[in-house]
């Protein structure tokens, strides 16, 4: 038996290590600044990322979202490295590696969006970063294969089934989604992530029995996905470059556009065509 679970782990970590494989062609539209980022995040804050990895791709098509990926900011409670490196200020769970501690330039050059729990107390907001501090060294069980495996065939299916394929697995609820430990850590402190499935005055609620359905299916916390939080009605969006002071009446704008910017193919000698931003013809 012994053997067995041997060879289980080696093949999950082998199918761990492929599907975080980077990639082709990953250009990030819009990052943060890094010290402003920097500057606005506050513990408790989930940082959302646009990741870039095999696995992301999948998390992203199984979810219908933007965002593959999920940490929380616990600030500068954690000690700095022996050899001098950046203070880690993220908890994250990183399918092969368990729960880590990084900092927070490794997505320094990734789009992300800070998704921030309104109202929580401080004493809760400690809970929540204890909570997750707590867990670092926690580690992915890879024997469990067939939790691995489904994200090497990510075959078409109606976006109403995609959610429950994150579930298909062994029977025990899933810990590859990074999201799940997150939601585990506010659920501690009865902090709600999704809207209630019954309507109540000033309240959110869900209205389609599509809706119904989904926030029935992932009450539980292993079910819960980066979008969550983007989508929940109790996360406030905070965008660093409005939270530093954002003045529209202070950009410039030279007018013009360079060739680099504009990713268009030269014409050719034969194409009489005018170029109309050449010609001044305009409609």
């Amino acid at each position: 038996m012994g053997m067995f679970n041997r060879l289980l782990d080696r093949i999950g970590h082998g199918m761990a290590k492929a599907l975080s494989h980077q990639v082709s062609g990953y250009e990030p539209y819009t990052p943060s600044d890094y010290d402003t980022l920097w500057a606005t995040l506050q513990p408790g804050d989930i940082l959302l990322v646009e990741g870039n990895q095999l696995v992301s791709s999948t998390i992203k098509y199984l979810t219908n979202s933007t965002w593959s990926h999920s940490a929380i900011y616990v600030g500068h409670v954690l000690p700095r490295p022996a050899d001098g490196s950046e203070r880690p200020r993220l908890v994250e769970s990183i399918l092969g590696e368990g729960c880590i501690a990084v900092p927070l330039s490794r997505y320094s050059t990734y789009n992300t969006r800070i998704c921030r729990p309104v109202g929580l107390t401080p004493d809760d907001r400690k809970k929540v970063v204890d909570f997750m501090i707590s867990k670092i060294g926690t580690q992915y069980d890879l024997r469990n294969i067939f939790d691995l495996l489904r994200y090497f065939f990510p075959i078409p299916v109606p976006s109403r089934f995609r959610r429950q394929m994150i579930a298909f697995g062994s029977g025990e609820p899933s810990k590859a989604i990074c999201s799940s430990l997150i939601a585990q850590a506010f659920q501690s402190v009865k902090y709600p992530i999704l809207p209630e499935v019954t309507r109540a005055p000033g309240r959110a609620s869900a209205e389609s029995r599509y809706s119904r359905r989904e926030i029935l299916h992932i009450r539980h916390h292993s079910l819960f996905a980066p979008r969550d939080f983007d989508l929940s009605p109790y996360f406030e969006i905070v965008k660093p470059t409005i939270e530093a002071g954002f003045d529209y009446k202070k950009l410039h704008f030279s007018g013009k556009v360079s060739d680099r910017d504009v990713l268009r193919s030269p014409p050719s000698e034969s194409d009489d065509t005018p170029d109309t931003a050449d010609s001044g013809v305009s409609n």
